[in-house]
């Protein structure tokens, strides 16, 4: 027999925070694998100089590489960001205008790297 009290609510999106939590920590090892790889080409000896830089980033695979993170970087500040918005801004209006303008930004940013980048 059915209970005549509480709501039938249908909970949108269950399941969704173990996905973003995943992605957040996959995004996280690659950035932190990317740091440990730019470490050791910087700890090799010889004078650190824009020709060194340009040297690193020579390379296919390091560019390669610098890209992925770039979008990994993008896409785990815009996890933990859009978070931050759903969690802390309540009214709808108001968190969408802060999650596209954090889009734009993210997405302006990126562009920028990468253009940086293959600019090397």
């Amino acid at each position: 027999m059915a209970t005549p009290f509480g709501s039938k609510r249908i909970v949108v999106g269950a399941h969704y925070g173990m996905r973003d939590w995943l992605s957040q920590r996959a995004t996280a090892t690659l950035m932190a694998l990317f740091t440990v790889v730019l470490l050791v080409q910087l700890l090799l000896p010889g004078p650190l100089g824009y020709d060194r830089w340009a040297g690193i980033f020579a390379a296919q695979w390091m560019k390669v590489l610098t890209f992925v993170v770039i979008v990994s970087l993008a896409w785990h500040a815009w996890v933990g960001m859009r978070d931050i918005w759903m969690d802390y801004v309540k009214p709808v209006g108001v968190r969408l205008t802060l999650q596209v303008a954090t889009l734009v930004w993210l997405v302006g940013c990126a562009g920028w790297a990468v253009q940086v980048l293959w600019r090397l």
